[in-house]
């Protein structure tokens, strides 16, 4: 099946996705599935086959004859081609479908590269071989080669070969039908993300309802006191924005903040702004929340990597804009709304004596669990993966961690416990039996809780899904090769690229998974396949900062922010759209520095 541009195949993905949302108003799953299903209908086989074959490739430069002495050349009559990678000699190697010539006479060839001495002068990383035909072992001559014609006899052509065990895997999945295709994506993603998805739904719907994240607020509030109350809001909202969305994150903690206002009549909108780009940048950096659970995936990045990393950058983020928080807050003042559940507050004056306080447990009518126990749903996970990364084996098969060895016979088990869907179910179970035990619900209840929670993770998931179908369907046009050639391409700039595109996606469309999902489709190949020359974790976590700018009435989040708070449309625009911008920039330079100072990270 022939091929369209991959250029025009990439944006008429991107266009399906934005304009299937933002005029057609459909909803995100329909968009990205169509968009997959259109993607792959344009998708030629050739290219689903290199696509899939490259990052086990290997590129070939052809080396100039004059590069070696005159009787080295007379000696062989077969191209002598020069590689970054040592090659062993008993694999046999075939090249990947052409993209600038026709193909189809190379198919079936098979060669072995054989090693020969390197000329003098050349550099130490290079390994340097020459084409031997796998049939009858004889040179390979350079009309059999798709190399173009007019580089034949000089340095400077070039192609990709990958071992030929793994043809047959990618040949067979280019000959399925294009729905075929979308559906096998689509659920390896469902069912790599469904258990993760669903535990964080109930973490996070057991933390509300037992009192849990209620607890942390208010042990942080006073443990910094209330000259810090910003700092405690921002990483209050932060660690709970982990395993609880965005939307609910702010509709618990926005009474607080007005209840903290009018103790001290003044900074409520630094509260709200802490408390925006705390949760905001949890959301899209750290898992299992599903954006960065999904990015984390299509980018082969470990879980327990993009937790650190997600921390270490969303706190950097979170800093710039709680910044600009603190300098808006002296600019501009910002009123809580005077109607709340349809009655108009009376102001009682008693408050403002009341300066002393911060909001304790003893105020509140019904139990709350301990600070451990309230924290212990999403510790223990964090700290489970962490340490089934940190497992190794030795020689004699026993478990090792850090310095302590552990007798091999556990060492399943330990491995089984520390696999992060268990790590989700076991804080899932010690959330809702923390909720169980403060709140004894009926079966009734207990049973409405968990449906609602799992109900909606469903809707997460299948987006979330859908959007990684729609990412596989891109990587296979091999659009990562056609992101390689712009110039003067980078580490920085593969990463400036991804967050910009996520940042265009979610402007124009106003949802950060979403976005996250199209940007990880895009560049997911490259980054994968090493061609991109830069950690994958670098390039996941600027997606999840290109997500941040620039939200406005087409985000959901931004209109529960603003109806809440008491803004209207064009305040939130001057304060929510800024701070978030602010934050996403301040992540991205982050991300920045990474690649300069640790780009082996």
């Amino acid at each position: 099946m022939l091929q369209a541009p991959t250029g025009l195949i990439l944006v008429a993905g991107l266009v399906i996705v934005i304009g299937g949302i933002l005029f057609v108003r459909l909803h995100a799953f329909a968009a990205l599935i169509l968009a997959a299903l259109a993607v792959a209908a344009m998708t030629g086989t050739d290219a689903i086959v290199r696509s899939q074959l490259l990052s086990d490739s290997v590129e070939l430069n052809l080396v100039a004859l004059e590069s070696f002495s005159e009787d080295e050349t007379r000696e062989t009559a077969a191209p002598i081609v020069s590689t970054t990678r040592k090659i062993s000699s008993a694999e046999t190697f075939r090249p990947l479908p052409s993209r600038g010539w026709q193909a189809d006479q190379y198919r079936d060839a098979q060669w072995i590269l054989r090693p020969v001495e390197a000329p003098n002068g050349s550099s130490d990383a290079l390994h340097f071989y020459e084409l031997i035909s796998s049939d009858d072992s004889s040179p390979v001559q350079n009309t059999a080669i798709p190399f173009p014609e007019e580089s034949v006899s000089g340095s400077g052509a070039s192609l990709r070969i990958a071992p030929t065990a793994k043809f047959t895997s990618a040949e067979k999945l280019s000959a399925q039908s294009p729905i075929a295709r979308v559906t096998d994506a689509f659920g390896n993603a469902a069912g790599k993300l469904a258990i993760l998805i669903v535990a964080a739904s109930m973490i996070g719907f057991c933390m509300l309802e037992s009192g849990s994240a209620d607890k942390i607020v208010r042990s942080a509030m006073s443990l910094m006191g209330e000259r810090a109350a910003p700092v405690a809001f921002s990483f209050s909202s932060f660690l709970l924005g982990i395993p609880v969305f965005f939307d609910t994150v702010f509709l618990l903690m926005i009474p607080l903040a007005r209840s903290l206002f009018y103790r001290t009549r003044k900074n409520y909108l630094l509260y709200v702004l802490a408390i925006v780009v705390g949760a905001t940048m949890s959301h899209s950096l750290v898992p299992p929340t599903p954006g960065p659970l999904m990015i984390a995936e299509q980018f082969q990045v470990p879980v327990t990597s993009m937790i650190y990393g997600g921390i270490i950058v969303g706190a950097f983020a979170s800093t710039c804009g709680l910044l600009f928080a603190f300098w808006a807050n002296r600019k501009w003042e910002l009123l809580p709304p005077q109607v709340d559940d349809g009655t108009t507050r009376q102001h009682d004056p008693s408050e403002d004596a009341d300066t002393s306080a911060l909001p304790s447990d003893a105020t509140t009518d019904r139990r709350i669990p301990s600070l451990v126990e309230s924290l212990l749903p999403v510790i223990l996970p964090v700290a489970l993966m962490a340490l089934g990364t940190a497992i190794r084996t030795n020689d004699a098969g026993d478990a090792a961690i850090f310095v302590f060895t552990l007798p091999k016979q556990i060492l399943p088990v330990l491995l089984a416990v520390c696999e992060r869907n268990t790590a989700l179910i076991l804080g899932a179970t010690i959330a809702t039996s923390t909720y169980v035990r403060m709140r004894q619900p009926s079966r009734q209840q207990l049973s409405r809780g968990m449906q609602a929670s799992v109900s909606s993770a469903g809707t997460i998931i299948l987006v979330t899904a859908a959007g990684s179908a729609f990412g596989k369907m891109m990587q296979q046009t091999s659009v990562a090769e056609l992101l390689q050639q712009i110039p003067a391409a980078s580490p920085v700039s593969i990463v400036v690229a991804a967050f910009l595109v996520t940042t265009a996606v979610r402007t124009a469309q106003g949802s950060a998974t979403v976005a996250m999902m199209t940007a990880a489709g895009v560049f997911g190949g490259l980054v994968t396949s090493g061609a991109a020359g830069v950690a994958p974790l670098y390039v996941a976590l600027a997606v999840g900062c290109g997500s941040k700018p620039f939200s406005w009435m087409n985000d959901s989040g931004f209109l529960v922010i603003t109806r809440m708070s008491g803004m209207d449309e064009r305040q939130g625009l001057r304060f929510v759209t800024t701070v978030m911008a602010v934050a996403g920039f301040g992540g991205l330079l982050a991300v920045i520095l990474g690649v300069c100072f640790f780009p082996n990270i």
